[in-house]
């Protein structure tokens, strides 16, 4: 078998390449991946769906075990509906849950007031409850004309969210249907 002047050349080649690597420490031995020493190996692991359009991407969320805070989030690769891959809107939603500009109190203008206030979550929420039940008490009818059960009130409607998974459209669902509404919508953008 003769050795032609290009395979002399390609294998002296390749032998410089590694020897000169090996001159500079370079190694060929397996390594530990730079991934292994960071903290999110230690984080609570949990798969979620994106909050932002009704397409359903699955998501990856590592949160910290102790604090609950979020450390990362990312694709997932083994949902059938984006296989890791998302948007740049799920791409970014890291930076929309720790941006310190996101809005974390309550603002209410009172009516015909030209001021916004600060109120408490539990202020807000109790006046929402209170209203419901004011506007359910004041229309509710429990019998139609021809003396039909139909327990319903037409004074209240809900319009669902696209950022809501499955197993909490079904539960607002029943929320909503056992409050007696009639009008229930759901808004999904695709």
């Amino acid at each position: 078998m003769g050795v032609t002047r290009r395979d002399f050349l390609k294998w002296s080649g390749s032998a410089g390449v590694v020897g000169a690597a090996m001159c500079m420490g370079i190694s060929v031995r397996p390594v530990e991946a730079y991934a292994a020493g960071l903290s999110i190996l230690k984080a609570k692991v949990t798969t979620t769906i994106c909050p932002y359009c009704a397409v359903g991407c699955g998501l990856i969320v590592q949160t910290d075990k102790k604090t609950g805070k979020l450390l990362n989030t990312e694709g997932d690769p083994d949902h059938p509906i984006n296989q890791g891959s998302l948007c740049a809107k799920g791409a970014g939603l890291y930076q929309m849950t720790v941006n310190p500009d996101r809005m974390d109190k309550v603002l209410y203008r009172a009516p015909f007031s030209d001021k916004w206030e600060t109120k408490s979550w539990d202020w807000a929420l109790s006046r929402i409850a209170e209203r419901v039940k004011k506007t359910r008490d004041a229309s509710f009818v429990h019998k139609n004309t021809q003396g039909q059960v139909v327990n319903r009130t037409t004074a209240i409607a809900h319009v669902g969210s696209a950022a809501l998974d499955n197993e909490e459209c079904w539960v607002l669902q029943a929320i909503m249907r056992a409050l007696g509404l009639v009008y229930i919508e759901h808004q999904a953008r695709i």
